[in-house]
């Protein structure tokens, strides 16, 4: 993803080396855009064939508004992807067929209806549009649902920053307790 090739940590879990601040098992500096635009469904040369090896992580502040396009590729060979992301679920506010265009495609998004899950399928040389709120923090792989592409890296990671939400103090806190009830009077 991105020219990416995740690269899954080999001693700690993403989730204990944040919570532990243990140095050198991620960064966080995945891209926000393919470094390098191209025809992605069109006959992609095989200079492009080789991403970075790296265990970089994406990271969003607590309660950010997400959309992410997930572009399909011709690379080896097109192939739908079964794209799944932990610990959310997302709308899927668009789906189409080529290349992701901003300026034509957005007048397809779907913002009245639109289906909520947690794994969309990225047709083949195709694309789809998802939007969630970033309101989970932690670690969370986002991933192909197709076993061999996760082994080739067809992964990444969010971390989502903590932040004092009422969703996080009625989690710490039952509903009914002086913290809860004081959080709501201040909605």
């Amino acid at each position: 993803m991105n020219n990416v090739s995740f690269v899954p940590p080999s001693n700690w879990s993403l989730l204990q080396a944040y919570k532990q601040r243990i140095p050198g098992v991620f960064t966080t500096d995945f891209p926000a855009a393919p470094p390098v635009q191209f025809n992605y469904t069109g006959n992609v040369s095989s200079s492009l064939w080789q991403p970075v090896a790296a265990t970089k992580l994406y990271k969003l502040k607590f309660g950010s508004r997400v959309q992410l396009v997930l572009q399909g590729t011709s690379f080896f060979t097109a192939e739908n992807h079964p794209i799944h992301l932990h610990g959310y679920d997302f709308y899927i506010i668009a789906e189409g067929f080529g290349n992701f265009n901003p300026k034509t495609d957005a007048a397809k998004f779907n913002l009245v209806d639109p289906p909520l899950r947690n794994t969309v399928g990225v047709p083949i040389n195709g694309w789809a549009v998802i939007r969630f709120v970033a309101g989970n923090p932690g670690v969370w792989l986002m991933h192909c649902h197709l076993d061999v592409h996760i082994t080739w890296g067809l992964a990444m990671a969010f971390l989502v920053e903590n932040e004092v939400g009422l969703e996080q103090l009625q989690w710490r806190n039952p509903m009914g307790s002086p913290m809860a009830s004081n959080a709501r009077k201040k909605l």
